[in-house]
């Protein structure tokens, strides 16, 4: 069990790829905080994955409710080793009627979030750490009407890559997956999906537990010399379109 011993929150954690990482997490003898907006379905999948998991409820675009979800996960984990940036938001919007507001709604989730949690391990990791942003194949290909999610998340890839130089004198590592056609409901529910306008060969689709193997990976002693690195993972879809 290569997590033996850490402690990890992994957010956006109560289903779909967030749930798939906290489960996989837990059964490489992880400690895991399962944050998500929802604190009814968080303490729900922390109850399911068991083995001294813990549901917090957290906004990840309000900063003081990611300082005090990292003060509670710490104290009760006893520690923290680990952060997986994975709560994410899509809006469908053509750029035209795009308003300031849409715009500062995705970014304060996808993007800010993400900083407030890499922050606040940085501050607490006396021992190390590591860092796992769930990015996405749209920061380097993206298709019509989700500007704000794709600039996010190519920022969010500028991120990985400042956190991993900042953080080298504390031995914090940071890393970044792209996730491709992940079987989950942002998935089937995105609009240009069911309209066609992007269309999903089925078997280009993914599974979350797929996402969940290599931030498993990524957030492990396996990858101690690994930091700054955007790890595409979409079964080879990008590289043929």
């Amino acid at each position: 069990m290569r997590l033996q011993g850490k402690s990890a929150i992994v957010t956006g954690a109560a289903g779909g790829i967030g749930l798939a990482i906290s489960k996989r997490f837990a059964a490489e003898g992880c400690r895991v905080a399962l944050a998500d907006i929802d604190p009814v379905k968080a303490a729900a999948a922390a109850a399911e994955i068991g083995s001294g998991a813990i549901g917090l409820g957290c906004d990840v675009s309000a900063e003081a409710q990611v300082v005090e979800t990292c003060r509670v996960a710490a104290q009760r984990l006893g520690g923290l080793d680990i952060v997986v940036n994975n709560a994410g938001l899509m809006t469908f919007t053509p750029l035209e009627d795009l308003t300031q507001a849409e715009w500062m709604k995705v970014l304060a989730v996808d993007l800010l979030g993400a900083f407030f949690f890499t922050r606040e391990l940085m501050k607490r990791a006396a021992r190390g750490g590591a860092i796992v942003n769930i990015a996405s194949v749209h920061a380097v290909e993206t298709t019509p009407n989700v500007a704000p999610y794709a600039a996010a998340k190519a920022a969010l890839l500028s991120l990985t890559r400042s956190t991993a130089i900042e953080g080298r004198q504390k031995q914090i590592r940071a890393n970044a997956i792209l996730p491709g056609a992940i079987d989950t409901p942002m998935l089937w529910d995105n609009p240009n999906v069911k309209s066609g306008a992007e269309v999903i060969d089925r078997a280009d689709v993914g599974r979350p537990e797929d996402i969940a193997a290599a931030a498993s990976f990524l957030a492990s002693d396996d990858a101690s010399f690994v930091t700054g690195a955007s790890f595409i993972v979409d079964g080879g879809r990008l590289g043929r379109l």
